[in-house]
């Protein structure tokens, strides 16, 4: 059986170490009950899907007119921000940019969680479960919604690869703390997954190789995943859905909403698990900036999107937009306007309010904002009634909003999970870009061996003893 020992009794470790492996040896007072809690959330979401699925999708608020409601925003918003981790992860390897590091696990596992919950939303928006199983058994392959699925499917085993094989050798450094911490069984699964990893010249090569190649496909997977699941609106005839301009749009709003969902993650993490060493206020700032373009990005395609169909002023169209903006839904219009577009981009442009609590608090006006664009843009149009020019209704129901609450509280959820099995910072990474800042290696090849053992004479920089310099490394890690 294994004991759970502390972290003051493992023996001494480099600080970016300890860190990372806290997580998964002391969580912290707190870790159990935040998780009852969460678990509490999501199981009584899925008591209210239980139901639905015995009364029907009019329990959810679904009638003859809103065909389309709460469930595909829901859809859109969490596989949308799933991009948001994995894309700027990628870019940033890419790039080259070392101040990347500390948020690199965060962030793609962030990527892993939100496609996952994003893509189980399609179950109680079909209605049935089993109509999930006609995607395999009976594919329409006229249908963007087959398609949808085949995107979906393979850029959530992307994102997964991407996550786990900056993983490896983090597992392997680790291994020895989980043994002299008693966690035997958590080490041999260690050692498992790290494929015998000795990082070795080769493997770097290799490793280093594999990421590269899967950082450049998982750019056009994400932009390919968003464009066709805007094209199942598209290529319906109803109004406002009918838009050319829709793939990028949903692109953008994807990648927008994903660098906010990235802040506010990383925001709770540093803080429950003290990180504040390694990811300092810099790192916000600077996914601030990166937030900025995109944000003025999507605010000139609204003003695209809205601006042919309400100056030609075709009936469907014109009803729609009149409703969006100045009628039954131009609070929650303004709301996003305001919310999700103007304010996030001021904070940043004004220097006294480019601070950790402002950027946090811009990145959750862009989620919610975001999510409630999506819901104008999926109910808008879906409770038009071309016959009449007259709108139906859709309301929202205890079951409808148990269901997206769930999925809401299971990306915290299963985030702190994972942590309990991983390590939270990418160990090796970073311990790597601070040896090359250093100058204690070679910034034109790999660490042989790892940080903290003995490296290779060909990769030390010249006049540095390359023998257990980790010690001398503490200082460069923190705030990478």
């Amino acid at each position: 059986m294994e004991q759970l020992h502390s972290i003051e009794n493992v023996p001494p470790l480099p600080k970016v170490r300890r860190a990372a492996i806290r997580p998964i040896l002391k969580p912290g007072r707190a870790f159990w009950p935040v998780v009852a809690l969460l678990t509490a959330i999501v199981a009584w979401g899925i008591m209210a899907w239980t139901v639905q699925v015995r009364q029907g999708l009019g329990s959810a608020g679904y009638n003859d007119h809103a065909f389309w409601a709460i469930y595909i925003a829901d859809v859109i918003t969490f596989i949308g921000v799933s991009y948001g981790g994995a894309v700027v992860s990628a870019i940033l390897r890419l790039t080259g940019a070392h101040w990347r590091a500390p948020l690199t696990r965060i962030a793609e596992a962030t990527a892993v969680v939100t496609v996952i919950i994003g893509a189980s939303f399609i179950i109680p928006h079909l209605g049935r479960p089993e109509r999930v199983l006609e995607l395999i058994w009976r594919p329409n392959l006229s249908s963007p919604i087959f398609w949808d699925f085949v995107a979906v499917s393979t850029y959530a085993f992307a994102s997964i690869v991407f996550f786990f094989l900056p993983l490896m050798p983090d597992l392997a450094v680790s291994n020895p703390a989980m043994e002299e911490a008693g966690l035997t069984r958590r080490a041999r699964l260690f050692k498992l997954l790290s494929f015998r990893w000795n990082g070795n010249q080769r493997q770097h090569r290799r490793l280093n190789g594999a990421i590269g190649l899967v950082a450049i496909m998982i750019i056009p997977l994400a932009v390919s995943v968003h464009s066709v699941l805007s094209w199942a609106f598209s290529l319906t005839s109803r109004p406002w859905w009918h838009e050319s301009i829709w793939a990028p749009y949903f692109v953008v709003a994807a990648l927008y909403s994903g660098i906010a969902l990235v802040i506010l993650v990383v925001a709770l993490f540093r803080k429950v698990y003290g990180l504040e060493p390694f990811i300092s206020e810099r790192h916000f700032v600077r996914l601030g900036f990166i937030l900025v373009p995109f944000g003025a990005a999507y605010l000139y395609l609204t003003l695209a999107d809205f601006l042919p169909g309400s100056y030609v002023g075709e009936h469907g169209i014109a009803a729609v937009f009149s409703a969006v903006i100045t009628g039954r839904y131009a609070l929650w219009f303004w709301i996003f306007v305001f919310g999700g577009c103007i304010i996030p981009i001021v904070i940043m442009a004004l220097p006294w309010t480019r601070r950790l609590g402002f950027i946090v608090g811009a990145a959750a006006l862009v989620d919610g904002s975001l999510w409630l664009k999506r819901i104008i843009m999926v109910v808008a149009p879906a409770n038009y009634e071309r016959v009449n020019g007259l709108f139906g209704a859709y309301h929202f129901t205890w079951i409808s909003i148990s269901v997206t609450l769930a999925g809401v509280a299971a990306i915290p959820l299963l985030l702190l999970l994972l942590f309990r099995v991983v390590p939270i910072l990418p160990v090796t990474e970073m311990e790597e870009i601070a040896a090359i800042e250093a100058g204690i290696i070679s910034a034109h090849a790999p660490v042989s061996g790892g940080v903290g053992k003995t490296i290779a004479p060909e990769l030390v920089a010249p006049g540095v003893t390359a023998i257990d310099t980790t010690a001398n490394l503490d200082m460069h890690t923190e705030g990478i």
